[in-house]
């Protein structure tokens, strides 16, 4: 055999020793052999879910938000009014301005606001009402942010809950013009009611100053609005409240500031922790800015009581005793479980904007089984079927290209295993279609070695001019099929995206093993001595 024919093969006897170890050894220590490879949602079981995010909700909080920011800031600066609301559709609305003091109110709004809202005003017996209308760009611009958001704590979310290779992206939309669906892929997981709740769980955290007098509690709404003078003061909401009573079911009502103390973004971290009297409880941690405005504000209210406020229900409403600085506590009835998955919802960071289901599926795992084995069931007939056909039809020279088929499935599943790819059932037709294409290659190859032997050229000649004349023609084929891969990745979701990186991977292990380790094994055959015949 010659030197530079020997390098060759242990050129890719090397690179099938790398594949096989990678395709076979385990990940971690510990593991089981095969581990390197993740099964998919529809191998192993688990959850497919499209959830549209209620940009809405984003829009009108922040449009709330502007509205309050706008009256407290009016009212620093002296100038009457009777009131700033978030108005119809998406406007904050300032009613009742002081006509002689209209300049003030637009050297105030203007600077601020005209970029984000479009600001008009009618005057009416000295009274002026300005109507802030929020601008399309803005909108459109708020609602990818809150898309983008919302996925980025989803994601949070599942990577602490340690599922193996999700899928979530954006996904659609409802009909609008922003894409406002994500798809989120879990598999084998074993509970999928609790991860879909916590999933969904906006989680919003807020500590807010219960109202001095007339606070609560209250066994009902209308029992707070007539301690209240038959009006709740503004600056003020009703909120219920669970509080530590075993009876989750007994609510009760506290009057509470509607401008919270401290929110959800000056949370540092959460862990689930004990309380004074042994039970489970939640313990929060603030970061540097929000323990500043903590403390100050408990040095303020001691003796006041502070609600501690979950998605708008109060969960606890304890009375400062001293001032507090960086971390609190949330008490009520949790179970452990409960406190854990609190914990890391607030870890996670808020939901800008509540979720919809829109799509609900569960995979069982023995749906996965039948699925593993029918697919490698049709893998094994499908290559035993191309076998039989390439030794029958090419006789000797079939043997080479069978050969190259199991080379290719072997840098196939070395490639998912060093990558730590998730095999799908689209991965395996993947699979099956590759087998296809190398032997359409081989094909070509051999049908064009047989013209030129039919030519009266030589066995070495014909070998070389079939190979050299066909190499263009398989790399146009796949070419074509590598754009149609890129583009089903490119567009597709969770089980597509797997059938496109299988069948991309396989053609291009096709070019390898067609081309040149084909071409190799002629090479060899020829080498050992002069061949007046191919058997072909």
């Amino acid at each position: 055999m010659q030197k530079k024919l020997r390098w060759q093969f242990l050129f890719i006897a090397a690179i099938m020793v790398v594949c096989l170890y990678l395709f076979i050894s385990p990940r971690e220590s510990g593991a089981g052999l095969f581990s390197r490879i993740n099964l998919g949602l529809d191998l192993k079981g688990g959850i497919h879910l499209v959830l549209q995010v209620k940009t809405d909700d984003a829009l009108n909080q922040e449009i709330a938000q502007d509205a309050e920011r706008i009256s407290s800031e009016l009212r620093e600066k002296k100038i009457s009014f009777e009131g700033a609301q978030k108005g119809n559709g998406l406007t904050v609305v300032i009613a009742g301005v002081d006509s002689a003091q209209d300049v003030d109110v637009r050297n105030y709004l203007n600077p601020l606001y005209d970029r984000k809202y479009t600001i008009r005003s009618t005057t009416n017996e000295g009274k002026t009402t300005y109507s802030m209308t929020m601008l399309a760009s803005v909108v459109r611009e708020m609602q990818e942010s809150t898309v983008k958001q919302a996925l980025e704590t989803i994601r949070r979310r599942v990577d602490a809950l340690g599922v193996t290779e999700p899928t979530l992206q954006i996904y659609g939309g409802s009909g609008g013009q922003v894409s406002d669906q994500i798809i989120v892929e879990l598999p084998g997981i074993d509970d999928p009611e609790r991860v879909k709740d916590l999933i969904q769980d906006t989680a919003q955290l807020t500590l807010c100053m219960v109202k001095k007098e007339n606070g609560g509690d209250f066994p009902t709404i209308e029992a707070a609005i007539q301690a209240n003078g038959g009006k709740i003061p503004e600056g003020y909401r009703i909120l219920p409240y669970r509080g530590d009573r075993s009876d989750q079911k007994e609510i009760t009502y506290l009057v509470v500031n509607s401008v919270p103390t401290i929110t959800g973004k000056d949370l540092k971290n959460a862990r689930r922790s004990t309380d004074a009297n042994g039970r489970t409880a939640v313990g929060f941690f603030l970061n540097a800015a929000g323990a500043t405005i903590f403390e100050r504000a408990t040095s303020q209210h001691v003796g006041d009581r502070l609600a501690i406020v979950l998605d708008n229900t109060v969960y606890s409403a304890p009375t400062i005793q001293t001032t507090i600085a960086a971390d609190g506590e949330i008490t009520g009835s949790f179970t452990v479980q409960q406190a854990e998955d609190l914990a890391l919802l607030l870890r996670s960071g808020a939901l800008p904007a509540s979720l919809v289901v829109a799509q609900d599926r569960t995979v069982g795992a023995s749906l996965g089984n039948d699925s593993i084995r029918q697919g490698l069931t049709a893998a094994v007939i499908g290559f035993g079927l191309v076998v039989v056909g390439m030794v029958i039809y090419y006789k000797r020279a079939g043997l080479n290209a069978i050969w190259c088929l199991l080379a290719n499935l072997v840098i196939l599943v070395g490639f998912m295993g060093g990558v730590g790819a998730t095999l799908t059932l689209p991965g395996i037709a993947g699979l099956i279609l590759t087998i296809g294409m190398a032997t359409d290659a081989n094909i070509l190859i051999f049908e064009r070695i047989r013209e030129e032997l039919r030519a009266g050229k030589t066995v070495r000649a014909a070998v070389d001019a079939g190979f050299a004349k066909v190499f263009w023609t398989i790399f146009d084929a796949n070419v074509t099929t590598l754009i149609a891969a890129a583009l089903l990745f490119q567009f597709g979701t969770g089980p597509v995206r797997g059938f496109a990186i299988t069948l991309t991977v396989g053609l291009l292990a096709n070019m390898f093993t067609a081309v040149y380790m084909s071409h190799r094994l002629f090479d060899w055959a020829l080498s050992k001595r002069k061949l007046e015949s191919l058997s072909i």
